[in-house]
């Protein structure tokens, strides 16, 4: 090759140089004509290459050296960068036809990025896993109950989501839900069986909010109760009825009548009475619990969360007594072949006597006793009875527990209820025997 030859081909590279200085300085992100895979690959610079046959597709060359194609679009005003995917996976004809499909799109006036967002949501939601209220309240209540004491609270609400809320939305994807299903649930018990209905909304609207949280469902809470179906479902005024107390003077003679009965509910119900104590802390009393003539209810245990000590009397200690003969080996004070007693059964018991009481009653009818009879203080009552103090300032002064005081009322309780001052006749029914 002559000198004059090596001078034209370094002229030609020189030019070819200069002119792609000039062409990326000047022209920024249009492109050369040639659109052959080996020029995109060779791209470098940082920065955004107009595709020139296809307007508003972009080659995207990041610092990194990776690069996206964009599609450019603007759409009520506003501009936006629809991301096509990387190259090289996604070649330049895959690119073309994805520009042309969001330009019919927008063409229809959609935003072929918000189209794209429903498409993808849509095709999540079909491939979630699917789970029933039925199910996924099961899965709450096995969570939620470290947090309650004893078992009540568990029987209760799988008793009520069972009869009430599973017949209409049991089988149904908790996310499926909707504020019709609840209604549905609700209106036939609203005025009816208030409170019930009532446990029953919140513990749905429970159930659907942890489902929420952990992203099952998404939208508000159907069975939110204010500012929702508040304005649905017509206003009951709340019953405020207490529970159902026998007068104080006929206890003797309710307790003669059960310390004639040879079971063990009967004695449950004696010993409940005797200590004014709730169903729940003497029916599931276990026998490490009680350490000579003194009960220390354990706080799981107590509606406060705080231990509680009981003083325990002659006749008590003897009740003690009786039902361990009737379950020998078992862990609790009272049960029969390792079992306890439900507070329907005690309640059962006092139905069958034709006593118009309930068992959580007779904690009113020691309390009018103790402020008819006595010259005990109510503090020392309501000790006795294990209520919580509503004053913040006597709550942080008030430290023991006036377990000495509370003995000598507890005893003088005591002989009140076995003294049978009144006659049977104060009782409306009077049967030979009870069967428990």
């Amino acid at each position: 090759m002559t000198n004059k030859q090596h001078l034209q081909v370094s002229w030609l590279k020189l030019h070819g140089f200069l002119w792609e200085q000039l062409f990326q300085k000047h022209l920024g992100s249009r492109m050369k004509k040639s659109t052959d895979i080996r020029t995109l690959k060779n791209l470098s610079k940082p920065t955004r290459y107009g595709i020139p046959d296809t307007r508003g597709l972009h080659l995207w060359v990041r610092k990194d050296q990776s690069k996206f194609w964009i599609f450019r679009f603007t759409h009520l005003g506003k501009r936006y960068d629809m991301s096509l995917g990387s190259f090289p996976t996604i070649q330049l004809c895959e690119a073309r036809e994805k520009t042309m499909s969001a330009k019919r799109q927008l063409l229809n006036g959609i935003n072929p990025i918000e189209a794209r967002r429903l498409k993808f949501e849509h095709l999540r939601q079909q491939t979630r896993k699917v789970i029933t209220f039925r199910d996924y309240a099961i899965q709450r209540i096995e969570k939620m109950r470290p947090k309650w004491k004893g078992n009540a609270h568990e029987a209760e609400w799988r008793r009520t989501l069972e009869q009430h809320a599973n017949p209409i939305i049991g089988n149904l994807s908790v996310d499926r839900i909707n504020t019709d299903h609840v209604t549905k649930i609700l209106e036939p018990i609203w005025s009816t069986k208030h409170e019930t209905a009532r446990r029953v909304q919140s513990r749905i609207q429970i159930v659907l909010s942890a489902a929420i949280t952990e992203g099952l469902r998404e939208g508000p809470n159907p069975a939110e109760w204010k500012g929702h179906l508040e304005n649905l479902i017509p206003y009951v005024r709340r019953s405020t009825a207490h529970h159902k107390a026998l007068a104080y003077q006929d206890v003797p003679a309710l307790m003669a009548l059960l310390n004639s009965k040879n079971s063990l509910t009967s004695l449950v119900l004696q010993f409940i009475i005797l200590n004014a104590t709730r169903s729940s802390e003497s029916a599931f009393a276990r026998r490490e619990e009680i350490d000579g003539d003194v009960m220390t209810v354990a706080a799981e245990r107590m509606k406060a969360g705080q231990p509680h000590q009981i003083p325990l009397c002659q006749r008590s200690l003897e009740i003690i007594a009786e039902a361990r003969k009737l379950d020998p080996d078992s862990p609790y004070v009272f049960s029969k072949k390792g079992k306890c007693l439900t507070h329907t059964a005690l309640g059962g018991l006092l139905k069958y006597l034709n006593i118009q009481a309930t068992v959580h009653g007779f904690r009113s009818s020691f309390r009018d006793w103790v402020s008819e009879e006595t010259a005990h203080t109510p503090e020392v009552a309501e000790m006795a009875l294990a209520h919580t103090i509503r004053n913040k300032v006597e709550a942080a002064y008030r430290r023991g527990n006036l377990l000495q005081r509370r003995r000598v009322m507890m005893c003088e309780w005591e002989s009140f209820c076995l003294s049978a001052t009144r006659s049977h006749e104060v009782l409306t029914k009077r049967p030979e025997d009870v069967v428990c």
